[in-house]
């Protein structure tokens, strides 16, 4: 991936509200949101799993189920990094609490065979 080949997902504020979703970028961009309203002041958790053709987006808020937020396709050859991101583009006061990062093999349940 590069600077025309992209992938971001997390919450934002959109139309005044939280919003879980995803921006992926192959040249052109296109997003994809859903709001979440009752997410504000809880651990969220996104993740990222890559297998054969697809990167896969889910996220929960506490211990919730994950909520499938996309599926994205990617090169099965294309060379990929990932990492932790946050911004305020056009106003301070933003706050965030990163509380882990991990790296591992795909979860299976995430692509089940069959």
């Amino acid at each position: 991936m590069d600077e025309r080949r992209w992938t971001k997902a997390g919450v934002e504020v959109s139309d005044g509200q939280p919003q879980v979703g995803a921006v992926v970028t192959d040249e052109l961009s296109d997003w994809s949101v859903a709001p979440v309203p009752e997410w504000p002041g809880r651990d969220v958790t996104v993740r990222v799993s890559r297998a054969g053709d697809a990167l896969t987006v889910r996220a929960r808020a506490d211990a919730e189920p994950w909520r499938l937020v996309r599926v994205a396709p990617l090169d099965p050859g294309a060379e990929a990094a990932a990492g932790p991101y946050c911004c305020s583009p056009s106003r301070g006061g933003l706050v965030v609490r990163f509380t882990g990062w991990r790296r591992g093999p795909a979860d299976a349940a995430l692509h089940p065979e069959g």
